[in-house]
């Protein structure tokens, strides 16, 4: 059996104990990860499963079930593992932010502009250019992304409240990094865990980053499009109570360190 005792080590990271599928990879996709493996703390047969034409590289497949692969990864470790020990939650102690007042909303009639840190009570409706100021979001309803949208931010933790998604527009230029500081350094998207079921999906341009984890552990995660992180440093980790929990598909391309 092998305890993995580090789980930043793993860039993707399925948190479901029994769901099937839990890390699927699936039709066209190119799955590149540098430095560090695949993990599903799932006990079913396909925990970590490849199909379709997906072609996924990474240091080494674990899991603590099965594992079904149509189509054979490339790995450096001497065998990928089965049957090993559950990877804990890395963020299991994270603070969830606190709501404030007043809320802030963001203009859909401007073609661009800048936003500040704190609660949106209405969520969040993103087209033309829009800059994140640093700090905490607090999102009270649905992030949307549009279409042609450019959105860039460094320094952000994007808090998506209750059961509330993430939706990314495939044209949309996303540039987006976590605080390198601080109580959630490392942390650009946090689902909460008082939600139900849902998923989040992000998508983007070739020109998109994401640098940070994307920690959804009530959601699943579809990561598609063409991102990747700067310098090597996407992490997603994601557990919902059935389905998929991190399900990379169409072009994606994430790398993490």
């Amino acid at each position: 059996m092998a305890l993995i005792n580090d789980a930043s080590k793993a860039c993707v990271l399925a948190l479901s104990p029994s769901a099937s599928q839990a890390a699927l990879f699936s039709g066209n996709t190119t799955v590149n990860l540098t430095g560090c493996s695949v993990m599903s703390d799932s006990i079913a047969s396909d925990a970590i499963k490849t199909q379709g034409s997906a072609v996924l590289k990474a240091d080494c497949l674990i899991t603590v079930g099965g594992m079904v692969l149509n189509n054979p990864a490339t790995t450096v470790c001497k065998s990928n593992m089965t049957h090993a020990l559950p990877a804990a939650d890395p963020f299991s102690s994270l603070a969830k932010p606190t709501a404030g007042n007043p809320c802030k909303s963001v203009n859909g009639n401007k073609t661009s502009q800048t936003l500040q840190p704190g609660t949106y009570c209405s969520g969040m409706d993103l087209k033309g250019n829009v800059t994140l100021q640093p700090g905490v979001y607090v999102v009270q309803g649905g992030m949307k992304v549009n279409a042609n949208a450019v959105v860039a931010g460094s320094g952000v933790t994007i808090f998506m409240a209750g059961s509330n998604t993430v939706s990314m527009n495939g044209n949309a230029k996303v540039t987006l990094s976590a605080p390198t500081s601080g109580t959630y350094s490392g942390v650009l998207f946090y689902g909460d865990r008082t939600g139900t079921t849902a998923q989040s999906t992000f998508n983007g341009t070739a020109a998109s980053l994401l640098t940070g984890a994307i920690y959804f552990p009530r959601q699943q995660v579809n990561y598609l499009g063409n991102f990747s992180g700067n310098g090597g440093c996407t992490q997603v980790v994601a557990a919902p109570s059935s389905g998929p929990a991190v399900r990379p598909s169409s072009r994606t391309a994430p790398a993490s360190g």
